[in-house]
């Protein structure tokens, strides 16, 4: 029984290793919030300006932003690049050719994202909330950049004027005879438009509002349960005073 254990153990720990050298560095909790306007609007506002240019999110209209507080004018005036009609879907202005021989594939679409980058280290707004904050400058990439989260990832920093240039700083370790790199916290090389804090607020509202792209009903869909549960418990204190009343003289 002990070997078994044993062996059980070491195959978790193993495991568990060989999962994190794959998804890079562990997961920061993303502080999303899909219930704030302000947050939302913010972070379509840097979807539109700085992911729409590569990335489409097909399956997005962008009328569908009145339900997070846009009137119809500001749409107009302030997110409409690719395209003249408000209900329109929310496609890239890039070449699928140009950008497969830029970045070696095409982007993919956003529209759900957040919910198809879960995994063992978190949600999915987890991962995108570590990936855009962990880019670092390497000259030996096409793009010039690369990332702790997604390792030799096609994709450059889009958001690099705003963090600015970091540089992670790494400790070596030997385990198991092996050179291991421990991520232990960044270097900032260059600053950028943004404090640290900032840029960490306008990627948690980006990371918002792709959550919230993902599954746009679902606060909707929520509050309609809640009020489908307190009826269901309701009805079902009447029913059960009802089948008393009737039952009451047959004892």
């Amino acid at each position: 029984m002990k070997k078994i254990i044993l062996a059980l153990t070491t195959f978790f720990v193993f495991s568990t290793g060989a999962l994190a050298a794959e998804g890079g560095i562990a997961w920061d909790k993303a502080p999303g919030n899909t219930s704030d306007h302000a947050s939302l609007q913010n972070g379509a506002r840097l979807f539109v300006n700085y992911c729409l240019n590569c990335h489409s999110a097909a399956y997005m209209r962008y009328n569908r932003l009145q339900d997070i507080g846009f009137t119809t004018e500001q749409i107009k005036d302030n997110l409409l690049f690719t395209t003249d009609k408000v209900g329109e879907t929310m496609k890239a202005a890039i070449d699928p050719k140009q950008a497969k021989e830029w970045f070696g594939a095409n982007p993919p679409d956003l529209t759900v994202i957040a919910r198809s980058r879960a995994g063992h280290g978190g949600t999915g707004a987890d991962y995108l909330y570590t990936f855009l904050r962990t880019f670092y400058p390497d000259a030996t990439k096409a793009t010039g950049w690369n990332n702790l989260a997604f390792p030799s990832v096609g994709m450059p920093h889009v958001l690099w004027e705003l963090q600015g240039q970091r540089r992670p700083l790494v400790e070596i370790r030997k385990e198991h005879g092996h050179d291991v790199e421990i991520f232990k916290g960044w270097q900032q090389v260059t600053p950028g438009t943004m404090t640290p804090l900032q840029y960490d607020q306008a990627v948690g509202d980006l990371v918002n509002f792709l959550q919230w792209m993902g599954e746009p009903s679902q606060n909707t869909r929520v509050r309609v349960g809640v009020w489908v549960m307190l009826f269901l418990l309701v009805f079902t204190l009447i029913a059960w005073r009802l089948n008393a009343a009737y039952w009451k003289d047959i004892k």
